[in-house]
Formats: C-alpha cells, structure tokens, sequence
C-alpha cells in the first residue's frame, strides 16, 4: 500500500472512501461543514437521524452517489479531543482499510488534521491500516484477492511530508512486516511449523548488513549441554534445533540485547497429557520465538545502534516412547538442577538453556517472551501480557514503549517469599510451583537462570493469540511482542 501526503481540501479529493476523524460532539467542524455544504444538509441529517456524536468507536458511513470526487464518506469517532492518542489513531486507521475492504475500495483518503504529535499521529494511523489488512488464506480453497487498497492519501490544505512523518510512517511500515512474519509463522500448522522449518525460516527472513544466523542441530546442541531442550525434545520424532541470530550494528553498539523467545511448535503435555480441547491452539506455543524472528528481521532496516542477539530454542513436546517423565531431573549449564513433576510445564526447562547460555555473554538487558502459563491469562485475560523484571528501569522502558506501541503490559511481582512453593526434595528447583500464583513461580524459576543482569520476562500466553477477529488482527495468530521491541531497541 502506497502511502501519500497532499495539500487539498477535504471536498476536492479524489477517492474511493473518504475518512474524516470527529472529536466527540465536535460535529461543526469546518470541514464537515464544507462537506455537508456540497451535499446540500444530506450530512448533517444523516448524522443526527443515526444519532452519530463522534464517541469511539462509532462510525457511519454515506454514500456521495457522485455529488463529490469521493466516493463514500467515512466519519469515524474518536472520542473526547483531550484522550486521542496514537492509539486511537491506530484504531481509526484499522476500521477505515476493514470498511474500506467491505466496499471494495482502492484508494482511501483520510482528513489529517490532530491537534498535536501529527508524526505520531500518521505513524499510527498507518499502522493500524496496515495491521488490519493481514490475511493468511493459504490454506482456503474459494480463498479471494487480497490486494485491496492500494493507496491511502493523507491529505489537508497546506499539508506537507515533513521528516519526522517520513520517519513515524517507514518505521510502522517495516514494524508491520514483522508482525505479519510472526503471524505467518503461528498460524502455519503444527506438522508444518516443525523446529526445522523454523530454522529454515529464520535463514530465510533474518538477512542483511549486520546480521547473521546460526540454527544448531541436535549434535550441536548436545556438544553445548542443552539439557532442557533435549529433555523435553524426547518423546518426539523430529530432532529440535538452537536459533541464534545475531545482528552487529556499524560502529561501536551502545548496548547489548539478549531476545530469548519460546519455540514450541506444538504443545501435547508431553506424558502429562493436555485435554483434546486445550491442544486446539497449542501451535501458538512457538509465538514468543517468532516475535523474535521477526524482530531481529527487520534490524537491518531500522538499524538501531545497539548489538542484538536472539535465541531461539525449538522442539515440539509429544509423548513418545521415549518422552522425559515426571521425577526426571535435569542438570543445566550454570550447573542448577530442576526435577520436573509436570512435563506440560516444558516452556520454562528449555528457556533456561537459552538464558543460560545468553547470560554468559554478559548483555545489558536480556528480555524474554513465552506463552508460558495458563495463570497468567486468568490474572489478566486474553488481551495483556505479564510483565516481570529484577530492574525497574527496565520494567519501565518496556511498559512505556509498549503503550506507545498498542501492546499491552501488566507488571506482576517477582514474590520472594514464592520461591518455597519450587524448592525440590531432590534437585535446586522443581519446574511447578503450587496450586496458586503459576505465573509468577514460573517467572522465578526463569529467575534461577538470569544471573544478575537485568532482565524481564513477557509472559504473552494470553495476547500471542485471538480467538476471535478484532480490529487489526483476524482470528489467530497476532505477532505480540514485535512492535514492543522494535520500539525498545530503538530508544537505547
């Protein structure tokens, strides 16, 4: 989708479907005024018989029948003027590409107009366009043309392309290509999305100038005493693989990431078994290491001056003959033991060989992202992720370029006085806790692995995935995490 910038009046644009932005009860606006002054009232009496104020969330949709060089006029609510942030932007943009498909529009116009931050604003309204028009019907056989809109022209009189918009607009143009990887990748079938091709994968989108990849097989992985991913990888027929991508910036890096991400390509329980229901989704339960895939892809477009690593470990978890059983206890490479008691609570044993083996690279910051328990999504729903940090600066930069991101963050406690309920009678630690507080005894156990550097853990069991259609993602796989990231990296 071409993105324009054009110094015209409101009524004079050409286009499929014309978006007007209205501030709650701020219905004689100029340009609405001019609008309804060329239409004859038709507007305005539209707007008072469907009773349209500008809440968001509202829309209302008029046909032109070719009284203006529109088409369609789209007046979208949003809300009170002192609340409209970039969010609401992202959300308005979304609804005008989902009308915009309704009608079969190509080109869309949007009134640009905000009161302040109108770099934001149009980095915003550009993603949220973007971001709503993702499909993934590979799979479908009566599957449509998803070309659809194929401009989107901001336009006002006197309006011009500054570089701050230029900036806000590529970057929500190169963020939204990631985000649509990790879609891509979760949404794959399981038998599809095996450890292989997701290694395959990450060769295949993590290229250019500073970055490189190395995807380790089992011998490898063996010769590196990664206990955890080979334990968990034992009940299944395909071999696991270590991801690591690795992007060096020009220059001298003012930090050092770590980017851990789960990456089991499906979920059974292992020999403790999921319930059929449970497994419906479970190959969602690789999303925390494709928003790292796809994060790390786009650094050498964005270019941050910092030095990244990501690693990706990645298995299935089946219930072979010769799967890991409950009493097993697993020896890792800062030397700490866990007996695991439930083999369904695998995400935590083959993220501490990841962050092991990062903490020995001594990073500033090291950040991971798994859909790792159930708990997490009863203490926050299906919409926010778990935030967990030992460095409260960290926890606040993350929960700050979240919000600026549209991605939800809770911060929860990393309790102390929790670690007894994973003290084993046989080994260091044991992988579950008891029968309350599952996410934040899963976030200390991650805890065990981490040294002291400066850490947080995104749980994202409950964002990683929808169920239902919402405004910029249809039903499945969202990408969560991506954008957070992107825009953490590019505050160091």
């Amino acid at each position: 989708m071409e993105i324009r910038f054009k110094d015209t009046g409101i009524e004079t644009l050409k286009t499929d479907l014309l978006m007007i932005p209205v501030a709650e009860k701020k219905l004689e606006e100029a340009a609405i005024r001019a609008l309804d002054r060329r239409l004859k009232g038709k507007l305005q009496e539209r707007i008072q018989r469907s009773r349209f104020s500008g809440v968001e969330g509202s829309s209302l949709l008029y046909s032109t029948a070719g009284a203006l060089p529109a088409s369609h006029l789209l007046l979208i609510g949003m809300g009170k003027a002192t609340e409209i942030d970039a969010g609401t932007w992202r959300r308005a943009g979304a609804r005008a590409r989902r009308e915009a498909t309704t009608i079969g529009a190509q080109e869309i116009g949007v009134f640009f107009s905000p009161e302040r931050d109108p770099a934001v604003a149009a980095g915003a309204l550009v993603e949220g366009a973007q971001l709503a028009s993702y499909q993934f019907n590979k799979y479908r056989s009566n599957a449509k043309d998803s070309s659809g809109v194929k401009t989107l022209t901001l336009c006002r009189p006197g309006l011009t392309r500054t570089a701050g918009m230029e900036q806000a607009v590529g970057f929500a143009e190169q963020v939204v290509a990631g985000v649509f990887l990790a879609r891509d990748l979760i949404n794959e079938p399981p038998s599809v999305t095996t450890a292989r091709y997701l290694g395959e994968q990450a060769e295949r989108h993590c290229r250019g100038r500073g970055l490189s990849v190395d995807v380790w097989g089992k011998k490898k992985i063996e010769s590196m005493k990664l206990a955890g991913l080979l334990a968990v990888n034992r009940g299944s027929h395909e071999e696991p693989r270590f991801i690591t991508i690795h992007y060096k910036p020009p220059g001298k890096p003012k930090k050092k990431v770590a980017l851990i991400g789960k990456g089991i390509t499906f979920d059974s329980g292992g020999l403790s078994l999921k319930q059929s229901k449970s497994m419906e989704t479970m190959k969602l339960d690789m999303a925390g290491g494709a928003a790292v895939i796809a994060a790390m892809s786009r650094l050498p477009y964005l270019r941050p001056q910092v030095e990244v690593i990501g690693y990706i470990p990645t298995t299935d978890n089946l219930p072979g003959p010769n799967a890991q059983k409950p009493g097993d206890v697993i020896r890792y490479l800062n030397g700490k033991t866990i007996e695991v008691l439930n083999t369904d609570a695998e995400g935590r044993l083959i993220l501490a060989d990841a962050l092991a083996l990062a903490a020995k690279q001594k990073p500033d910051y090291m950040i991971n992202l798994a859909t790792l328990t159930g708990a997490c999504m009863v203490a926050l729903g299906t919409q926010v992720a778990g935030l967990f940090s030992n460095h409260q600066p960290l926890a606040d930069s993350l929960m700050r370029c979240a919000q600026e991101s549209g991605e939800k963050l809770w911060q929860l406690p990393l309790v102390k006085e929790y670690r007894d309920d994973i003290k084993s009678s046989v080994a260091d630690i044991k992988n579950i806790g008891g029968g309350h507080g599952g996410a934040i005894t899963a976030a200390l156990i991650l805890q065990e692995f981490v040294d002291d550097i400066p850490w947080a853990h995104l749980d994202i069991a409950g964002p990683a995935f929808t169920e239902r259609d919402v405004p910029t993602c249809p039903k499945g796989g969202t990408g969560f995490g991506v954008r957070t990231l992107l825009k953490f990296l590019g505050t160091l």
